[in-house]
């Protein structure tokens, strides 16, 4: 019987939403906090030539006489060109092209000391496991993953992150396109690296790292049985389970239980990064500032992020340059090239940092207005229900940019400096009908533990009757889903 194959083409129409590189600019620019906005900038006007530092010329500036266009004046109204003898021209081709904030710094008292900022002389976690990284046998392409992976890395050495949101970063980020089989193997030789358990994707994992590394032994697997099979009893302590489940003896879990205790379920943290960022000096990216009638100011701290210009030198040569475009040769025609090109990316550049100030300024106005009795009065019982979703909608952004803004981003207020994160917290609707914050059912929740007999502590039916007293009448999982997230065990295990 013969046997007939063929083959069939189809067109199918997909439609991709593709970021351009402006739009990607902007999202990398709008993720990092003011410290880094420094760094960032700083290294763009040293790469390109095409930006400088100062203040954009207004309409009125571009036609007045050359060389008064950023002068300043003293009191009497005159030029002042008495800048101070530690101040020079350097790169600036006049006086009056040194930027504002350069005059203020040298205008400043010499007693006027910077205030020193704390740091860590202590190496990385993230330096040790990149020097083991070199040591592999792997891809350019491969090490550029397990950069980018280590980097992902939280304080205490585990990857919380999913594989596809770090497909998904890669490709936005970094510009590189990979699968999750690519991730994972790149991801396996870093959990062999030291110290064992570096790397996992949670508290299983890591210990089932470190266990692998032990030599060969009967007790080596009812470890591994225990915390492979029995995990969650481990934690929980039931033990009576782990002996029904692995059929073993009470001396062989003791046995077993003696040498997992010893295991550490926070690797990273042996290796000096906590101390170090504990050290790091927290800068916050808006300034809160409540008057006592009540009025509330929001600025940016762009103190040490210098404004941002086209380079005169440049865009008047690119004028020359497209004026005499007829007759021109390839040398002329290069040139013009690469001037519109670093011209084009310095404008660019201008226009996200601008962009970053507008959506980050729109956002945190959006949470003062929302939150704005805690700003006032600085009482936590004070905040409200607030979700992503209800500052998106004020200030007409995407989630997914509120979400950005909200990642890694301080403000300073008259009662403390907060991460922006402080200020989001899902709501609960009491039988009165009042909108409440989870965070302060949670604040009442850990009131209810403090206060409890240590010798017959509540269990998680009796939260929830006692909250229900209260007048939250919530479920028993949630009440100990709220207990997990504020680390309390459970009752047997506060006794």
């Amino acid at each position: 019987m013969a046997i007939h194959s063929s083959q069939v083409q189809t067109q199918t129409q997909q439609q991709v939403q593709t970021l351009s590189p402006q739009q990607i600019l902007a999202v990398k620019l709008l993720e990092l906090p003011t410290v880094e906005l420094e760094e960032r900038v700083h290294a763009e006007l040293l790469d390109n030539p095409a930006l400088e530092e100062g203040k954009e010329p207004s309409g009125d500036d571009l036609h007045g006489d050359e060389g008064e266009d950023y002068a300043t004046t003293d009191q009497d109204g005159e030029p002042n060109t008495d800048y101070g003898e530690d101040l020079s021209l350097g790169d600036y081709r006049t006086e009056d092209d040194i930027p504002d904030y350069k005059l203020q710094e040298n205008n400043r008292s010499k007693n006027d000391t910077p205030e020193d900022i704390p740091f860590s002389d202590n190496v990385s976690f993230y330096e040790t496991l990149k020097e083991q990284l070199d040591m592999q046998a792997l891809t350019p392409e491969e090490k550029q993953l397990g950069e980018y992976l280590i980097g992902s890395l939280d304080d205490d050495g585990l990857l919380r992150k999913s594989i596809d949101s770090i497909i998904d970063e890669l490709a936005i980020y970094q510009g590189i396109s990979t699968t999750p089989e690519e991730v994972e193997h790149v991801l396996s030789v870093i959990q062999d690296f030291d110290p064992a358990g570096i790397g996992a994707r949670n508290l299983q994992e890591c210990l089932l790292l470190q266990i692998r590394r032990k030599e060969d032994s009967p007790l080596k697997q009812i470890e591994y049985n225990i915390i492979d099979k029995c995990c969650d009893d481990f934690t929980k302590k039931n033990k009576d389970r782990i002996l029904q489940r692995l059929n073993i003896t009470e001396k062989q879990y003791n046995d077993a239980v003696a040498e997992l205790v010893k295991l550490n379920p926070r690797p990273g943290s042996s290796m000096g990064e906590a101390i170090g960022k504990n050290l790091q000096q927290i800068i916050p990216d808006f300034i809160v500032e409540t008057e006592d009638d009540g009025t509330i100011s929001l600025s940016l701290n762009n103190h040490n992020v210098p404004e941002l210009r086209l380079s005169r030198e440049f865009t008047d040569m690119l004028d020359e340059h497209t004026r005499n475009k007829a007759n021109q040769s390839k040398e002329s025609k290069d040139t013009l090239l690469f001037l519109k090109q670093k011209v084009d990316a310095a404008q660019n550049f201008i226009n996200a940092v601008k962009q970053r100030q507008q959506t980050l300024m729109s956002t945190m106005q959006a949470i003062i207005d929302l939150q704005r009795p805690f700003f006032q009065e600085g009482d936590e019982s004070l905040l409200r229900p607030m979700i992503l979703k209800d500052v998106a909608e004020r200030t007409h952004l995407d989630i997914s940019t509120i979400s950005r803004v909200s990642n890694s981003k301080y403000v300073q207020t008259n009662f403390g400096i907060y991460p922006l994160k402080f200020f989001f917290s899902d709501g609960y609707t009491t039988e009165n009908g009042e909108e409440l914050s989870i965070r302060e059912i949670k604040r009442i929740l850990k009131e209810c533990v403090d206060h409890e007999d240590k010798n017959a502590p509540y269990t998680d039916d009796e939260l929830a009757n006692i909250l229900k007293d209260k007048g939250y009448p919530i479920a028993r999982r949630t009440v100990a889903k709220y207990r997990q997230q504020l680390n309390i065990p459970v009752a047997r295990l506060r006794r």
